[in-house]
């Protein structure tokens, strides 16, 4: 069921519905990103809206009454305040280890909208992706998508051995939990959990069938992938092997313990240790994909004669026109890419997670360093808050790009908090659904693409700077 093509899952809202959509039109796997699609619905409806989609997939979900109680919360006037030049827009309350009825229906719905525009008017496979880092909203999430008929779920950027039986249960209309990462937690352990009957029977409906996605997990280590299929025996249909050119988060370098090493310009130092051999892979038996420059037909070529399945491209859709980026920033990134000064830093700070997270340059954006100086350090999305255990037994949550004053208050450590940046709001401006606030505060971008810069000006010039995710997948299928 597979396709050999397999557009990258990037967060949050550049891998929407349009470009999944597309990809999958086209006969390869289109993939959305699985991540803060409950702020990126909630501010799209209180954008009015435009064309009328987040509504019409609303009236689709199979689940009567909750559609309805998110559009009265959230659409029109309730969900932004035009008195300046951009939105403000209302805050949904951060998510948190465990969650009231409506804010578990507000995670499943948004999962379900994002997937169910995305496989409309074609008969295409459509993914989601979920960072495993971000665990709060991800039993929802992964039921929502369900409901929607989606057709894989792909997750990385940590070890997500639970899955598969998490996506088995949900299948049976079973309760579900996974492993919660507490900090401070000693020998406890903590658990999320989610029940999709319970939760529809407190709101007067039966339980929608659903069926099982397929499951790929994204690894950057042959090791990591045996693990995974010794954890979970049948449930892994393949794996993403990403390499650390990919953009967004990547995995950190696996060179021996003690401080990180840097190279001179202070970017995480990556060796032998970090490249995959595709022969290790072969040995595993099971599909693979290759992604983090392999967007060219040679390098494609090159991957299914090493064995793999096909190849993961992210960078060369995010700047395409259906991606979900602002097209003002789109278009400036593509010309710099074009006259050659576009520059991408692998940051090993700027991630609350503590990730490598690749930063590309963008005037004015939070990669430069006044602009993020400038920034007031705060806190309202919560995405990449970690839970914490209280001297009380309960849970705290806290994040390194907070106030400094707050992180240290909550148990952490302030040199955990340097260079630090807010990804969330960083991430909501570049979709053009960035924060204004009660001060005139607007939210700066934070731009990020993998290294390989060749995988967009390949289908660029001047006089033409804008290219289409058909140019993309014409490009790489042919011959393949």
């Amino acid at each position: 069921m597979l396709p050999r093509l397999i557009q990258g899952g990037m967060g949050a809202g550049v891998s929407g519905w349009p470009l999944a959509r597309e990809v999958a039109r086209l006969g390869q796997l289109g993939v959305v990103s699985g991540t803060a699609l409950d702020t990126i619905l909630v501010r799209r409806l209180a954008a009015g809206d435009p064309g009328g989609h987040v509504r019409r997939a609303i009236e689709a979900f199979p689940v009567p009454g909750v559609g309805a109680g998110v559009l009265e919360r959230y659409s029109g006037t309730g969900g932004a305040c035009d008195d300046g030049p951009g939105p403000r827009y209302k805050l949904v309350p951060m998510a948190r280890a465990t969650m009231s009825d409506d804010r578990a229906w507000l995670i499943v719905l948004a999962s379900f909208v994002e997937v169910y525009l995305a496989k409309e008017g074609h008969e295409g496979v459509v993914g989601i992706n979920f960072l495993h880092k971000i665990q709060f909203p991800i039993l929802p999430g992964l039921y929502g998508a369900m409901l929607a008929g989606v057709d894989a779920v792909l997750m990385g950027a940590g070890i997500p051995a639970e899955i598969p039986g998490v996506l088995d249960r949900l299948a049976r209309g079973e309760a579900v939990s996974a492993p919660l990462d507490v900090l401070e937690a000693g020998d406890e352990r903590f658990q999320i959990e989610f029940d999709p009957a319970a939760l529809c029977a407190r709101a007067g409906a039966g339980l929608p069938p659903v069926r099982r996605p397929e499951f790929l997990a994204i690894v950057s280590s042959a090791t990591l992938a045996r693990a995974l299929l010794k954890k979970a025996p049948g449930g892994i249909a393949g794996f993403v092997v990403e390499a650390p050119v990919a953009g967004g988060h990547n995995a950190p370098p696996r060179g021996g313990g003690g401080a990180q090493q840097l190279t001179q310009r202070g970017e995480p130092l990556y060796g032998e240790r970090d490249e995959v051999n595709p022969e290790d892979m072969v040995a595993l038996g099971v599909p693979f994909w290759l992604a983090g420059g392999f967007a060219s037909r040679a390098k494609f070529e090159a991957a299914i004669a090493a064995g793999a399945r096909g190849i993961q491209v992210g960078t060369a859709f995010a700047f395409c026109e259906e991606s979900g980026l602002e097209p003002g920033l789109r278009r400036e990134f593509i010309a710099a890419a074009l006259d050659g000064t576009a520059d991408i830093f692998t940051d090993p700070h700027a991630s609350p997670t503590s990730f490598p997270f690749k930063v590309a340059g963008a005037e004015g954006s939070a990669s430069e360093p006044e602009v993020y100086a400038e920034r007031p350090r705060l806190c309202d999305l919560g995405y990449l808050r970690r839970a914490y255990r209280k001297d009380d037994g309960t849970l705290g949550y806290r994040c390194p790009a907070e106030p400094v004053e707050d992180y240290v208050r909550k148990g952490g450590k302030a040199e955990d908090t340097a260079g630090r940046k807010c990804l969330c709001n960083g991430l909501m401006t570049n979709i053009g659904l960035g924060q204004r606030r009660a001060d005139g505060y607007e939210e700066p971008a934070l731009l990020t693409a993998g290294d390989d810069l060749g995988s967009i000006t390949a289908f660029v010039t001047r006089e033409r700077p804008t290219y289409h995710a058909a140019d993309v997948v014409k490009a790489l299928m042919a011959g393949v």
